[in-house]
Parts: C-alpha cells; structure tokens; sequence
C-alpha cells in the first residue's frame, strides 16, 4: 500500500525557549486512498498539525512529505495536490457562489471554460447550482461549508485535509457534510485527512485514526485496535482511557453529534 502522506519526527514549538510543544516529534503514514482521523482534545495539536502538512507554518524540526514532496523545500507543489477546509475558514460573503469558486480556482491558475464547467459541476453535486449566483451572506451554515468544500475541490487535488469540518454546525447540517466526506472517500477515490475532537466523526467516517494528546501521538489503529489496546468496550471509553478525560464542552458537543445519527 502506497504511503500519502510521511511524518517524521515533526515537531513545532512556540515560545521564546520552546516551552508550548503544539507538535512534539511526530511519526505518521497515511496511506493513498485512506480516510484517516486525526482525534484528540482541544489544543491537543490537530489543526497545528495539518498547518505543517499545508505549509502554512514551518516546522520547528523534523520533516514530512506529501505524495513524495517535501512540506519545506516544495511547498507550492504540496498545495497544488492538496485541498483544506481550514477550522476557521474565510469567506467573502459579499460574492456569490461561483464567484468565490471562480476566485478560488484563479488562486490555482484555473480559467476559462474548464474552470466554469468544474463550477457548474460542483454546484451541482452539492445541490448549489440554484443558488448560483446569490450572495453567500445569504447562505445558511451548512450551504456554506458545501461552497468551502467545493472551494477545496476545485482544482481536483488527490489529497484533502478536513479540520473540524462540524464545527458550529446544526446536527442536520453536519450530517450533510459527514455525508460528503464519505461521498468523496468511497465515489472519487480521494485520500482524505479529518481532524476532529468529535468521536462520532472520526468513528463512522474513517478507516484508521490516531489519537493525538499535548502534541504526542499516543494512539494508532482501527478503532476495533485501539478499543482492543484499552481494554474497553467503545472508543469513548478508549479515548478517556488514553487522554484521561475530556471537558465539559467536548462531551456535550459529543452528545450533540450521537443526536443527529
């Protein structure tokens, strides 16, 4: 099986003397055609984690490559093969839908006629294509993670990178968008990387998944195997057992996400 995605001993720390380790000497493979979840806490270093793999920030050391290139020394090439829905995204609401997309495939060097029909495309299989050429201020919650989506899609990279994608999502809208996902793991053949502190996510949508906690993978397998490796009987279980609790917040949120299947 070919390895997507190699992390060896990555590592980013913040502070004068290097004191907050968001990443600490992380060792990873994901394979091609795999949807890997990346699960842990709040601030247990997920969305630091999927900077690194995008090139949006720089490794204190370490390395890492995706599809054979280099994160630092062929950083433009590693995001022509990538798409990122970001946890906190941007989105310029005073343009319409294909308007943003438009903008977004220019970022890519896409235009012409392959860019409106990719467009048309898109909106269409998520259901958009009505909608067009309204403003996204308009736009619901989840109409607007489908554009954010769409906006990852554009430029038809292999590799796509998904940090919290039900954040502050509706339960009916975050079942859309887990219905994507799997849509586009199991019909376009895409390798697919998720970051998420919402058990559920990462239970139903991936193959494999490590549970990652202070910056340190502590956890790597099928959820059976890391269910297997605690002794428990479900990945709630597994996951207090290895990270020794979760918060208040997170356990509702949890809950929020189990009401919604």
């Amino acid at each position: 099986m070919k390895v997507l995605i190699r992390i060896d001993k990555l590592s980013k720390y913040y502070g004068k003397g290097g004191e907050i380790k968001a990443v600490d000497e992380l060792d990873l493979e994901v394979y091609e055609g795999e949807t890997f979840g990346l699960l842990g806490p709040n601030g247990a270093g997920k969305t630091t984690t999927v900077r690194l793999l995008n090139g949006i920030v720089k490794p204190t050391s370490g390395t890492a490559s995706v599809n054979g290139l280099d994160i630092i020394k062929d950083e433009a090439e590693v995001k022509r093969i990538t798409g990122l829905l970001a946890e906190s995204p941007g989105l310029y609401e005073k343009l319409s839908a294909f308007e943003f997309l438009e903008f977004m495939g220019a970022l890519y060097d896409l235009s012409g006629d392959i860019l409106r029909e990719r467009i048309d495309d898109l909106l269409e299989l998520f259901g958009l294509h009505d909608r067009r050429n309204h403003l996204l201020e308009g736009y619901s919650r989840g109409m607007k993670q489908k554009v954010l989506i769409a906006a990852a899609l554009v430029h038809d990279p292999p590799i796509l990178f998904f940090d919290e994608p039900t954040t502050m999502l509706d339960p009916r809208s975050a079942l859309m968008v887990k219905d994507l996902i799997k849509g586009l793991a199991d019909e376009a053949g895409k390798t697919i990387f998720v970051c998420s502190h919402i058990l559920p996510i990462v239970e139903e949508l991936c193959d494999r998944i490590g549970i990652i906690n202070q910056g340190r993978l502590i956890a790597l397998g099928t959820v059976d195997e890391i269910i297997a490796q605690t002794n428990t009987k479900t990945l709630e279980e597994a996951f207090i057992d290895i990270t020794g609790g979760v918060s208040e917040k997170e356990l509702l949120a949890w809950r929020e996400q189990r009401g919604s299947e």
